[in-house]
């Protein structure tokens, strides 16, 4: 589930290199996204459904009985959540209880891992964070990531089936969409530094963010699944940046002086704002090795360069 976004594409890759027979469920309005997966399509078998339509989602699990289920899908954009209240609570929360129902009606050996956020602290009790630190949601996002968090406890602990789950800080790589504003501020240097922008309007600067990098939090979600009891982790690199010094890192690598282009807008600020996220992942390490090893000026040299070569790309063709 969710095999076309950042996150599912990653780890269908790194399925299939370990041999795994993959199968993803897609919506109606991503049949047109396939970029992430089209370099694989032709090793993956693929499912129309819906997170909404409990339907397809059990007769995909009938059909195909998979030994393990990662559910990659919801609406995971914190400032929509606001916005999409409704639509938020039922597929990021709500359709987590479905799906486990599903699965202890239809075979309670099936493994089934369950991606949780680090907004799920919200405003924390306690720095560095936890598996067992209090949960405080700051967003309808959050409210409904906690509600999975609780329906994997319930199914885990009363029906004995095996679910995981990993707490994700935040974690980014050149899959994800400009509607996140690290995606906006890379792509936005380097549009400026080609001349094609002149203005980047951005809100609040000083959130602390714990930067990951995708790929590797999909290879822990996969070393979670292994491990015979199952369990919480949380996922992290252990170190917060603001979103400031993302900003300026990244004009940096570019040669741009940030002050000289954006520009602040308050339609960006969200109603309810999050404390400083920062994980322990010291569970992690203790249980699988786990070791984050691309951090945050890592990242950003990844997205920047990412960038200029599809950026420089688009300029050429419109260019002709």
């Amino acid at each position: 589930m969710g095999i076309t976004g950042q996150d599912g594409s990653y780890l269908a890759e790194l399925l299939l290199s370990k041999g795994y027979e993959v199968h993803g469920m897609y919506r109606k309005s991503a049949t047109g996204n396939t970029v992430n997966i089209k370099h694989f399509m032709d090793k993956i078998t693929l499912h129309k459904g819906n997170l909404l339509d409990p339907i397809s989602i059990y007769g995909i699990i009938k059909s195909v009985m998979p030994d393990e289920i990662y559910n990659e899908a919801d609406q995971d954009h914190v400032s929509w959540s606001f916005d999409m209240a409704g639509y938020s609570y039922d597929v990021t929360g709500a359709a987590v209880g479905k799906i486990l129902e599903m699965i202890r009606q239809i075979n309670p050996k099936i493994k089934y891992f369950q991606p949780l956020s680090s907004n799920i602290f919200g405003i924390p009790e306690e720095s560095p964070q936890k598996e067992t630190s209090s949960l405080r949601p700051q967003s309808p996002y959050a409210c409904g990531k906690v509600f999975a968090y609780v329906l994997c406890k319930y199914y885990r602990d009363v029906y004995g089936i095996p679910v995981y789950t990993a707490i994700f800080y935040n974690h980014e790589s050149p899959r994800r969409t400009e509607d996140y504003v690290t995606r906006k501020i890379t792509k936005s240097a380097v549009r400026i530094k080609l001349g094609m922008q002149k203005k980047l309007f951005l809100g609040d600067l000083s959130t602390r963010v714990d930067f990951g990098y995708a790929p590797e939090f999909m290879e822990a979600a996969w070393n979670i699944m292994q491990q015979e009891k199952p369990d919480d982790f949380i996922i992290c690199t252990g170190e917060t940046h603001s979103v400031r010094e993302f900003l300026e890192e990244a004009f940096k690598s570019l040669e741009l002086n940030p002050d000289d282009y954006v520009e602040y807008d308050k339609r960006f600020e969200r109603p309810g704002k999050t404390g400083d996220l920062v994980g322990n992942y010291s569970k992690a390490t203790r249980t699988f090795g786990y070791q984050p090893k691309i951090k945050f000026r890592d990242i950003i040299k990844i997205l920047i360069e990412n960038d200029l070569k599809e950026i420089m790309k688009e300029k050429q063709n419109s260019d002709s």
